[in-house]
C-alpha cells in the first residue's frame, strides 16, 4: 500500500532538517550558525476509512484533509438490535 492519498493523490515530500546554533544577533550575539543538515521526509496524515462509492462499501486510504473537506462520504455502520 503506497502512502498516498486515493482522492487528491498527495504524498511523501522529501525536505531537510536543519539545526542551530548560538545566540540571536538581535538578542545580543554574534548570530545563529548552521551545524548540520539531514535529509528528512513530510509524510501525508492518512488514514484507512470504509467509504460508499455507489452502493458499494469500500476501504480506501484517504488524508484528513479530504476527509474534513467532505470529499469523501463514509460508509454508515450497521448496528444489530438485541431486545
Amino acid at each position: 500500500m503506497a502512502k498516498v492519498c486515493e482522492i487528491c493523490g498527495k504524498g511523501i515530500t522529501a525536505g531537510r532538517s536543519i539545526k542551530r546554533r548560538g545566540l540571536a544577533r538581535k538578542k545580543g550575539g554574534a548570530g545563529k550558525k548552521i551545524t548540520g543538515v539531514t535529509k528528512r521526509f513530510f509524510r501525508v496524515n492518512l488514514k484507512t476509512v470504509k467509504v460508499e462509492v455507489g452502493k458499494i462499501t469500500k476501504k480506501m486510504t484517504i488524508c484528513t484533509k479530504c476527509l474534513k473537506a467532505g470529499k469523501v462520504k463514509k460508509a454508515s455502520r450497521k448496528t444489530s438490535n438485541s431486545s
